[in-house]
């Protein structure tokens, strides 16, 4: 017998691999057996699982119109299973055989994904019930209790891997584990949260989450910058089967499970696996005008159709060009709760080796030379924006990034392009990963006509720097309207401070070719700071940079500060402030300029945090050299000041103060305050229409304490023109 089941066991087990103990684990849709009693060691001979606690049935409340996917988001997705979003917690009922007794009965919930799950990998993931949810992070509490039944409010992380998990719940005997039957229908997708604030793709305003995850047809628009054409596109990221479509597109391209938490990775990969090149992807892409054996490019009207024959047949499907590639794409990205965009360039570089310029080489008659110029122009291409964090890059390069699944050139040996923060292509800061020089290039380029004369040296005629990037659109939010943004990518053309971008792009790296090649020299002789004074919210403050010249010689530098207003995870808002002025360098010296920053320039477009990022760069115009700084500053925000009165003991009643000023010049309008503290209030809410400015308000709360011991009391204010105003306070709760 034992010997039957060591060679059974043999034949399962996976082949060695000297490199690691566990088999690569990068498919969501293969399992692994889970046992239904596991053992601690021998069981007695009278052992009996019925005599424990059982499971009788699991109620995910997965039904559209049920609380589940109405507070998640996801009641749209034509798809019977339970699907949530990370970060945010769901209900599920577990009947048991008996009522459930806390003082002897145990059990857990477990979330299994892959065939060789590991919980140091975020593919095992036990979870206990305790007494209180932690936001963003793995929990369970019980909410109800009914006879039989326990209701379970339970919490994601805000970091968990995004896919298919198996449910199992878990029994403690004194002999082994029991767990439930694998039953599919429990299955849990956990989809990305832009709702979430500890989310890396939280987006906060919610007329933007409606139409970058939940609006499921969209504009493309296309044409040339004279002639702007656009076509509706359908989505679909809802429809029967796309999830499972997506999520196997991640298996297709070998992403590991434990990366699929991390929208950088997510769009890495899926970059690349939305083409056919290298990986067998899901586009054959044909710009030849020969579409045999499949459906020319433009003939689709939408998305679905493409995923759905693609993921049955495991086959790429023909063909495609720039707008198929990106709007598949983009209802991938909709699909996983990654807010995306589709956009299209006008006069789109395609630069052959990232010099930021396109070389058209003429012949003796002025002729461009078609063996030698490798480089091209598009009349548009048509690529994906995709709003995230990245915490991988300094602060201030969130937001949107651009990925492109259109083949062009290889990245890292595939045929993929980005993620690229679009405000480091803007900056100029295109040493930022990925692929932010091919970006820069596709909307910045120069095209430098040069011929080579008889005796071999090249003769630059003419270089038109307006062509390229010459207008960038996407769909309006809420309309089908053209929303340009070439902004958002470039500084006017011509421009001081669009100069000063390329010459930074220059400087971090990226050559621009002349006929000799210089090496970057930098400004060794001048220093340039700036400080950011310490304002509170609502105040005017200002920013002084400061030169020290250290030569003897006289210099003039054509200054530009940008003012961000960033997400506390260093997502630009927007830019709030432009200030351009020429300061003179005295020989031997130091001179500084204030830049003043008036409340009313930011405090209507002012985020949560008050975060701002400041880049300062200065181009000194007597040698060419560029200067260039960033910062990120925080506003001081006020705070809710919390004081308690009478006996603090459990099960007496005690009376807790919240105090709060408002220090803004306007009235703040529709104001909510919360106070809870886990084991001495429930969360509590108050409204209040208006606080006038510098006026005090003051909310009193009765309760009674439950739980002795050093508990937490915590208090937020939330209003439009301003959040994130916190208090708290630690109370000693007496025994009774």
């Amino acid at each position: 017998m034992s010997e039957t089941m060591s060679t059974n066991e043999e034949k399962k087990k996976p082949p060695l691999n000297g490199r690691r103990a566990f088999p690569p684990n990068n498919s969501n849709d293969e399992e692994n057996e889970v046992p239904e009693m596991e053992a601690f060691g021998l069981i007695p001979r009278g052992f009996n699982p019925t005599d424990y606690l059982q499971v009788v049935d699991i109620y995910m409340f997965k039904e559209p119109q049920e609380i589940n996917k109405q507070q998640h988001h996801t009641d749209k997705y034509y798809n019977p299973k339970l699907i949530v979003r990370r970060g945010q917690p769901f209900q599920i009922r577990i009947d048991f055989n008996r009522p459930y007794r806390p003082e002897t009965d145990q059990f857990w919930l477990e979330y299994w994904m892959g065939r060789y799950p590991q919980q140091n990998k975020g593919t095992y993931i036990p979870i206990l019930v305790g007494n209180v949810l932690k936001p963003g992070e793995w929990g369970a509490k019980i909410t109800h209790r009914e006879n039989n039944s326990i209701r379970l409010s339970i919490m994601s992380s805000a970091t968990c891997i995004i896919g298919k998990f198996r449910l199992y719940v878990a029994v403690l005997t004194p002999f082994g584990i029991l767990r439930t039957r694998r039953n599919s229908a429990n299955d849990t997708y956990i989809l990305f949260n832009p709702w979430c604030e500890q989310d890396a793709v939280f987006l906060d305003d919610e007329k933007e989450r409606e139409e970058y995850v939940l609006n499921d047809v969209g504009i493309i628009f296309h044409g040339n910058v004279e002639d702007i054409r656009s076509r509706s596109w359908s989505y679909g990221q809802f429809e029967e089967n796309i999830l499972d479509a997506c999520l196997f597109l991640m298996d297709k391209a070998e992403l590991e499970l434990s990366g699929r938490g991390n929208p950088i990775k997510i769009c890495r990969v899926a970059s690349a696996v939305i083409n056919s090149r290298d990986d067998n992807g899901v586009i054959v892409g044909s710009w030849n005008n020969s579409y045999d054996y499949g459906i020319a490019p433009s003939a689709w009207t939408g998305s679905v159709d493409i995923l759905l024959e693609y993921y049955s047949s495991k086959q790429p499907v023909r063909y495609g060009q720039c707008w198929v590639f990106a709007g598949v794409f983009n209802t991938f990205l909709r699909c996983l709760g990654i807010p995306a965009r589709l956009i299209t360039n006008y006069s789109s570089a395609h630069d052959n080796n990232a010099n930021l310029q396109l070389d058209f080489f003429l012949d003796d008659e002025g002729k461009v030379d078609t063996r030698l110029t490798k480089d091209s122009v598009w009349n548009y291409h048509c690529w994906n924006e995709a709003w995230m964090t990245r915490p991988d890059l300094p602060i201030g390069f969130g937001g949107w990034q651009v990925v492109d699944g259109t083949p062009q050139e290889t990245s890292d040996g595939m045929y993929r392009c980005g993620p690229a923060s679009v405000q480091a292509i803007k900056h100029g800061h295109v040493c930022f990963q990925f692929d932010a020089p091919f970006v820069y290039a596709e909307v910045n380029s120069c095209i430098v006509f040069s011929r080579r004369e008889k005796n071999g040296t090249q003769v630059i005629e003419r270089i038109n720097t307006t062509h390229i990037g010459q207008l960038i659109v996407t769909k309006e939010v809420g309309s089908d309207g053209m929303k340009k943004i070439t902004e958002e990518y470039k500084f006017q053309e011509g421009s001081d401070e669009e100069r000063l971008a390329l010459e930074t792009a220059m400087m971090y790296g990226v050559k621009k070719q002349t006929t000799q090649d210089t090496t970057y020299q930098p400004q060794t002789d001048i220093d340039m700071d700036f400080q950011v004074q310490k304002a509170v919210l609502g105040n005017d403050f200002k920013v002084t940079i400061t030169f020290r010249n250290r030569s003897r010689n006289y210099y003039t530098a054509t200054t530009y500060l940008s003012g961000n207003i960033v997400f506390y995870t260093g997502v630009t808002k927007n830019e709030f402030k432009k200030h351009s002025f020429s300061a003179k360098l005295e020989p031997s010296s130091s001179n500084s300029f204030d830049v003043g920053i008036k409340s009313s320039e930011y405090m209507s477009e002012l985020l949560e945090q008050a975060s701002f990022h400041f880049f300062v760069t200065a181009r000194i115009n007597e040698t060419g050299k560029i200067l260039a700084m960033q910062k990120a500053t925080v506003l001081e925000i006020p705070t809710l000041r919390i004081k308690t009165k009478g006996e603090l003991v459990a099960g007496k009643e005690m009376t807790v103060i919240v105090e709060f000023t408002n220090p803004l010049k306007q009235t703040l309008e529709n104001v909510t305050l919360r106070l809870e503290g886990p084991g001495v209030l429930r969360t509590i809410k108050k409204q209040f229409r208006s606080i006038p400015s510098n006026s005090a308000l003051t909310w009193e709360v009765k309760c009674t304490p439950i739980r002795p011991g050093l508990r937490k009391l915590i208090a937020s204010l939330n209003c439009d023109a301003l959040r994130h105003v916190y208090g708290e306070l630690n109370v000693q709760i007496q025994k009774p």
